[in-house]
């Protein structure tokens, strides 16, 4: 829980005026019992009634005080839960921003949403709670002890048993509560993954008739949940009735007491009714301070998980030296291998692409072809080998620098919420719509566009789930085009085109002022390369152009020969 105190410091003042009329309202609490008292037995028992209308006018004024008190704490409280609640989202977003992509199996898109809303939403309760009643009820508990022996020792005696006893069971019970609900946390982890994949692959699951699988999928992880909150709140749940129990037994007992006090002389009806209204404050604040136990056990469980997120180390985006103006394009793999886990995916790779050159790359699924992409852009360091660009190892670059001249177009067409203006701009923050629609027109999508209503102020869904996937790869074609980059990597981004469309693409490409690395599963997407470097169980074993490939390369001969077959059955067929 360290965590809220660095959140909590910027709205140190509020706080504090939080804290000033959470001890006026208790100072007012505390002394309400003894002008009770004094009105009983002073003014009742008396039969003075000016003593009851004088200390009535008091107590009434100090209600309306502590009222005022009230409607005040609430307002700073919630002005520092929600500015923490602010700070700390925006830093782990911000986190999340700098985390590698190996890092993100470690903490799953799921399990970081969660995190960012849920766990964020417990912590912000906890301080709106600690601030507003928290304080209040355990000085109230120690404060309505010492006011009770000052009204009468003997009766205070039986509270001074009964608190010490009921605090250590709550105490057991909360540290038994932490753990549960740190459990309820990882299980709306695992929610979250199930209706996440399940949302986003919503097409496929209709296409595949897998509705009745995935309520089952759901009803597992939801059960399960449900389950585990069950017994977190059992456990929370169960200290209200033992509170309830102690303190009520409590009350009987002085009363019994205050009974034969008062029949001997030893004690007054007022100072009876003092102590009892004292109990009956501190049973009320043990119920709330039950509550607060349980607020405080999801809030810890909580603040666990977001500060194993912010302390994540990062090295990415280290100081290193900036790229200063623009990049020539030259790249050189020397003796790269990557893994992921265990098993190597590219070994000891080494080839070199001349500045301006378009090159193929071709390889089986699983030949490693999207992770030496990742490589270049650093998404991922290399696990060995040095990476060159423009004769500078990469390592010693500045990620920023280096990626803000690199295009990179995923396997995966991916759009953002907004217009289609906007997701082409996304890739240059500052880009006029004069360069958004010269990029528009090198990606052949231009046209399409100028068709829709409101041509590039059309909203795209989510996801871009109104466009088709050559659309999509269209447009992530020229969201990479317009920030002119010096390297563009194209990651199987042509698939969904058709021939024609391909070719005019390919062709315009090559005539960009960059290096241009075009991963492709059909030759014909990549013959007219200046080179393609052929990849097979992660080693590179041919380099070449078509041509010298086909002479050369035996691998590359069965690879064209089996496309040309399909292309010839495709056409018969």
């Amino acid at each position: 829980m360290k965590l809220l105190f660095r959140f909590v410091q910027p709205y140190k003042l509020a706080m504090w005026i939080a804290l000033f009329f959470t001890v006026l309202e208790l100072a007012v609490e505390l002394y309400q019992p003894v002008i009770m008292a004094t009105i009983i037995d002073e003014g009742i028992v008396a039969g003075n009634l000016n003593v009851v209308y004088v200390w009535g006018s008091v107590l009434l004024g100090s209600s309306l005080i502590a009222f005022a008190g009230g409607i005040v704490n609430s307002f700073y409280a919630a002005q520092v839960s929600q500015g923490a609640g602010y700070g700390i989202r925006k830093e782990l977003f911000h986190k999340v921003q700098e985390f590698a992509f190996h890092q993100f199996q470690k903490f799953p898109t799921s399990s970081l949403i969660t995190r960012l809303t849920n766990d964020v939403t417990q912590i912000q309760n906890f301080i709106f709670m600690g601030l507003r009643i928290a304080l209040r009820a355990p000085l109230f508990i120690v404060g309505g002890i010492i006011m009770a022996y000052m009204v009468n020792v003997k009766l205070a005696h039986i509270l001074l048993i009964t608190v010490p006893v009921l605090l250590l069971i709550t105490l057991w019970l909360l540290k038994k509560g932490v753990i549960l609900f740190q459990r309820v946390q990882q299980k709306l982890d695992s929610l979250n993954r199930v209706i996440r994949e399940n949302l986003l692959g919503i097409r496929l699951v209709k296409a595949f008739t897998r509705e009745s699988f995935e309520e089952k999928r759901f009803t597992k992880v939801n059960s399960s949940l449900m389950g585990d909150n069950k017994k977190a709140l059992r456990i929370m749940e169960l200290t209200m009735p033992i509170l309830m129990l102690g303190m009520n037994g409590a009350i009987i007992l002085i009363l019994w007491l205050g009974h034969k006090e008062l029949g001997v002389g030893a004690a007054q009806a007022g100072e009876i009714v003092a102590v009892i209204n004292y109990a009956t404050r501190i049973m009320f604040s043990f119920t709330v301070f039950s509550f607060l136990m349980m607020n405080y056990s999801r809030a810890k469980a909580s603040s666990s998980r977001i500060t194993d997120v912010l302390e994540e180390e990062t090295d990415e985006w280290k100081q290193q030296r900036r790229i200063t103006g623009e990049m020539a394009g030259h790249i050189e793999f020397e003796q790269v291998s990557f893994r992921y886990k265990n098993d190597y995916v590219l070994k000891d790779l080494s080839f070199s692409i001349e500045a301006g050159e378009t090159v193929g790359i071709l390889g089986e699924t699983g030949s490693g072809k999207s992770s030496l992409f990742q490589l270049i852009p650093r998404l991922y360091e290399a696990t060995a080998g040095t990476i060159y660009i423009d004769k500078k190892n990469t390592r010693s670059m500045d990620v920023e620098s280096l990626r803000q001249q690199i295009g990179l177009v995923p396997q995966e067409a991916h759009l953002f919420s907004g217009t289609i203006q906007d997701n082409i701009r996304w890739g240059k923050e500052d880009a006029s719509l004069e360069e958004v629609m010269e990029a528009a027109k090198q990606a052949e999508i231009h046209d399409f566009i100028m068709k829709l209503p409101n041509g590039y102020d059309t909203l795209i869904g989510q996801r871009g789930i109104n466009f088709s996937g050559g659309q999509k790869q269209r447009l992530s074609i020229a969201r990479a085009l317009v920030r002119k980059p010096s390297i563009l990597l194209l990651d199987d981004s042509t698939s969904a085109l058709d021939a024609r469309t391909e070719t005019s693409i390919l062709g315009t490409l090559k005539k960009q002022s960059c290096t241009i690395l075009l991963i492709a599963q059909k030759i014909s997407s990549v013959k007219e390369a200046d080179s393609i470097l052929l990849l097979h169980e992660g080693k590179l074993v041919a380099k070449g152009t078509h041509r010298n490939l086909l002479k050369e390369s035996s691998y590359y001969q069965k690879i064209y020969s089996s496309q040309s077959e399909e292309k010839e059955a495709g056409c018969v067929g």
